[in-house]
């Protein structure tokens, strides 16, 4: 890998508030010159939070897009473990959070549209923003991992339909930093649970984060794709993530489509099925490695849109990553990082 000078950033942060009311924020990292491209919004996934796309790697997708001189603001909304938790819908993130963090940007910044990196869960609710015409403002976005259609292993899909549903009676949510140690009794007990099956590496943590979110070991990433650093950081960057995600998740990958579940007006009732109608450009990734969301998922969405909207939209199967070591991995500044820069760049 070239040696590129890291240059210094300080971060900004600008408190929002949900169009409910509940708080958000960006962090805006900024260097000593003004970008000279307009704004990328950074959109993380489930019980994590904007430092997701910031690991302990020498460059970062965060680094990649301001030395391409691009105005990068990281959306907390409210799945990130930096806000207070709350049982959350992907509804609620589509309705209320994505459409006033961009709202947000747009002021902030005085530009009328910004381009957009989503990620998971993410993903699927600003999908959903998007879909419904709620941030017409966004004329890009690289998706990673699923998008309209939830596709999981086996295993996964027997968790989230046979499991989670007993485990709901006594758990608000589940955080994989139990691991690390337990609150309670009931919560130790999962963790042991989880250890006996989960003998590949000596972090708790990792272990507790597959069990949550898919069937791999790990799920979430391959191992060979983290440095140590970030292996170990993961540790304090995971968190809550309330069981009613789970249940809404649940009925999606059983339709094999999103649908909605909180009956907002502005939101159909089931995406993917009817002609698209946003004018947004899609660019979708999928880790072929993938034991979150199977590769399947995003090959469905860009299917989808390939029949409505033929040329428009760009995919991209990354043979050796997994799920978030696209944005974690140690070569991801090599072999993703440029893709993502490059269709930024050509949409603008």
């Amino acid at each position: 890998m070239p040696t590129v000078p890291i240059v210094p950033t300080v971060d900004e942060v600008v408190e929002v508030t949900a169009s409910d009311g509940l708080p958000l924020n960006l962090v805006h990292p900024r260097r000593e010159q003004p970008p000279t491209r307009g704004p990328v919004i950074l959109v993380h996934g489930a019980g994590v939070n904007g430092n997701v796309f910031r690991p302990p790697t020498r460059r970062t997708l965060v680094d990649v897009l301001l030395d391409a001189g691009h105005d990068v603001w990281l959306a907390n909304w409210r799945a990130s473990i930096d806000l207070p938790p709350t049982d959350w819908t992907l509804d609620q993130a589509a309705v209320h959070d994505h459409p006033a963090l961009v709202k947000a940007v747009l002021e902030l910044t005085g530009r009328d549209s910004c381009q957009a990196v989503v990620h998971c869960q993410g993903s699927t609710s600003f999908m959903m923003s998007a879909a419904a015409g709620l941030v017409p403002e966004v004329t890009t976005v690289v998706a990673n991992a699923v998008a309209l259609h939830p596709v999981i292993p086996r295993w996964s899909r027997f968790k989230i339909s046979r499991l989670a549903p007993p485990v709901s009676l006594v758990l608000d949510g589940i955080d994989p930093r139990w691991g690390d140690g337990a609150p309670r009794l009931v919560e130790a007990a999962l963790v042991r649970v989880v250890q006996t099956f989960h003998h590949e590496c000596d972090n708790a943590v990792c272990h507790m984060v597959s069990f949550t979110y898919g069937a791999g070991f790990p799920a979430l990433w391959r191992h060979e794709n983290l440095n140590s650093d970030t292996h170990a950081w993961v540790r304090t960057e995971f968190g809550r993530v309330p069981m009613t995600f789970f249940a809404q998740m649940a009925r999606c990958v059983a339709a094999g489509t999103l649908v909605s579940v909180d009956g907002f007006a502005e939101l159909p009732a089931v995406f993917g099925v009817e002609p698209p109608t946003t004018s947004t450009r899609f660019v979708f990734l999928r880790g072929l490695r993938n034991r979150c969301f199977l590769p399947e998922s995003m090959r469905r969405t860009y299917a989808y849109f390939q029949e409505h909207q033929p040329g428009r939209h760009r995919q991209y199967a990354l043979r050796d990553y997994s799920h978030l070591d696209v944005f974690m991995g140690r070569r991801a500044a090599v072999d993703v990082f440029p893709i993502i820069a490059r269709e930024l760049e050509e949409s603008a």
